[in-house]
C-alpha cells in the first residue's frame, strides 16, 4: 500500500519559514518524480517545486529564490523548505509522486494546510 504522509503545515506570520516533510511508503523511493503542489481556495492546485530521480529541480517563478525541495534517498522523505512567506502562499500542500515506466504511477498526500498572514 502506497502512503504519502504530509507534515509541518501551520500558520505563520509573512515574512516567517516553515518547512515541510513528506514521509512515503510502499514506493522505491528514489525511481519516483516528487512534487509539492498547493491549492488555495477557490483556484486549482498548481505545482510549487519538482526533483526528478536525477534531482533536477524545478519551481514555480512565484516561489523562485525562496523555497528549496530536497530528498533523502534514504529515508524515503521529501522536504520544502519555505522562507520568506507570503499570505499567497497560503494554502494545502500535497505531496506527488510520479513515474512514467512501466506504467504510470500517480500517487498524492492528504495535503497540509499552510496558513501565512499578513
Amino acid at each position: 500500500q502506497v502512503r504519502l504522509v504530509e507534515s509541518g503545515g501551520g500558520l505563520v506570520q509573512a515574512g516567517g519559514s516553515l518547512s515541510l516533510s513528506c514521509a512515503a511508503s510502499g514506493i522505491t523511493f528514489s525511481t519516483y518524480a516528487m512534487g509539492w503542489y498547493r491549492q488555495a481556495p477557490g483556484k486549482q492546485r498548481e505545482l510549487v517545486a519538482s526533483s526528478t530521480t536525477w534531482d533536477i529541480t524545478n519551481y514555480a517563478d512565484s516561489v523562485k529564490g525562496r523555497f528549496t525541495i530536497s530528498k533523502d534517498n534514504a529515508k524515503n522523505t521529501l522536504y520544502l523548505q519555505m522562507n520568506s512567506l507570503k499570505p499567497e502562499d497560503t494554502g494545502v500542500y500535497y505531496c506527488n509522486a510520479k513515474r512514467a515506466w512501466p506504467r504510470k504511477y500517480d500517487y498524492w498526500g492528504q495535503g497540509t494546510q499552510v496558513t501565512v498572514s499578513s
